[in-house]
């Protein structure tokens, strides 16, 4: 008797269904060993923390920890702009820190006063930064 294609369809789903749990049962025993294997970090990392009196640098979790805020570039930006209270452009302040021309550092001070004016510690005033 020829197969139809409804129980061709049938045994495919029921083939992929089986493989799919397959992956599932796999993904989570890895999920297991690198729990594990994190654990183990972590107790290495307290026992060197606790050898040495440093604190823990690393996450135990495995995931990794948010870039902490360097705030160099937005502290020099907040200096310069404090010491010209009439406030500076873009430009003026690029000129200013010795960044004019460097590609990565003025991008660097363009983020740095998207953030400072979004956390309201500058303020655009007729084109010009200024202290908030």
């Amino acid at each position: 008797m020829a197969e139809t294609f409804e129980t061709f369809v049938a045994k495919e789903r029921e083939r992929l269904n089986k493989e799919r749990e397959a992956i599932f049962t796999q993904q989570h025993e890895l999920e297991t060993q690198l729990a594990t294997i994190n654990r183990e970090f972590a107790a290495i990392e307290a026992y060197e923390a606790a050898k040495t009196g440093k604190p823990v640098t690393r996450k135990a979790s495995g995931t990794r920890a948010a870039p902490s805020r360097r705030g160099s570039k937005r502290d020099g930006i907040m200096k310069v702009i404090t010491e010209n209270p009439s406030g500076l452009t873009r430009g003026e302040l690029l000129e200013k820190m010795g960044l004019k021309g460097d590609k990565s550092g003025e991008m660097s001070v363009s983020n740095a006063l998207t953030a400072l004016s979004k956390s309201n510690q500058i303020a655009r005033k007729d084109g010009k930064y200024v202290a908030a």
